[in-house]
């Protein structure tokens, strides 16, 4: 599958991607990989994405988990 959405990886392997003419956080080991049609994933920074007809596509926030250390 190719994606229509221009996506990066960092060298500190988070992933990053242009969506709607914005730069978003695509999230470190919630992104897919490889990106698949139908995936659906929430980033670390509570952003929902889903890949839909080869585009990804935000569909949300959520509160992300609490972390404690």
């Amino acid at each position: 599958m190719s994606l229509k959405t221009r996506i990066w990886m960092t060298g500190s392997l988070d992933w990053f991607g242009y969506i709607d003419d914005e730069e978003l956080f695509l999230g470190r080991r919630s992104f897919p990989n490889p990106p698949e049609e139908g995936d659906e994933w929430i980033s670390e920074a509570g952003d929902m994405f889903r890949i839909i007809d080869g585009e990804i596509i935000k569909t949300g926030f959520k509160e992300p988990p609490k972390r404690y250390w």
